[in-house]
């Protein structure tokens, strides 16, 4: 009978364990946002979706034929700005295995009008 109750309550733990570590790792997801600034210019930011910023994680400008276009850091407020390549492309915010986060060219517009996020406003 004992057995039966240690072995219950040990798979009880371990599937305790795993939801904490599941909860913990989406916690951590990265998130990158772009707007245009002009019509030549674009600015990213990646933060975690908890919108907590992450200077200088990776962030890619990559051609659709997979050529990088662009590699840099994000800066102190957590932002890449750089030109909009002539070519198709996207931007791959890559944090580590398995946490990425990608925006499609046409996905990358002007802000909104008078909603333009603070960081949008910083040089």
């Amino acid at each position: 009978m004992m057995r039966n109750a240690d072995r219950i309550l040990k798979r009880g733990l371990a599937l305790a364990c795993m939801m904490l570590a599941a909860s913990a790792a989406l916690a951590h997801e990265p998130v990158a946002k772009c707007f245009l600034l002009n019509d030549t210019t674009v600015r990213c930011r990646g933060v975690t979706n908890d919108d907590d910023p992450l200077p200088g994680a990776r962030m890619e400008v990559i051609a659709h034929d997979g050529k990088t276009l662009i590699e840099g850091k994000l800066d102190a407020n957590s932002t890449l700005t750089f030109k909009k390549p002539a070519q198709p492309f996207y931007v791959l915010f890559d944090t580590g295995p398995g946490l990425q986060s990608v925006v499609e060219q046409d996905e990358i517009t002007a802000p909104p009008p008078g909603r333009a996020p603070s960081w949008l406003r910083k040089p």
